[in-house]
């Protein structure tokens, strides 16, 4: 896994939904309740930009068809049948890293 500094993060207070760069991944960096995550920034439903979206009791809305996904786990609401990319982040000194798997980590780890 390779870590990267999330570019343009000024203010993590309170709820947001912003996207950034990690690598060459666009990722929707969420502040919900005190707690960061990190979600793919596209819906596999319609392929929408999550990051224009709304955050509510602890899911990302998609704003095409209202689509909902967790933050933790990024499976889809009831009856959806798909799920987002999820991604750990750490609050470092000097900023806010997301944590990225390339393709070769995803295999290896799903041979475990």
């Amino acid at each position: 896994m390779k870590w990267y500094k999330a570019s343009g993060i000024i203010d993590i207070e309170g709820t947001f939904i912003k996207k950034v760069k990690a690598g060459s991944k666009s990722i929707c960096l969420v502040g919900f309740e005190g707690k960061l995550y990190a979600v793919s920034a596209k819906c596999p439903h319609a392929g929408a930009d999550l990051s224009e979206g709304l955050c509510v009791r602890k899911l990302i809305v998609c704003p095409y068809h209202r689509y909902t996904y967790d933050l933790e786990t990024g499976k889809g609401g009831e009856g959806q049948n798909d799920f987002i990319e999820t991604y750990p982040v750490e609050m470092r000194d000097d900023g806010v890293y997301i944590g990225v798997n390339s393709i070769w980590d995803k295999l290896r780890l799903g041979f475990k």
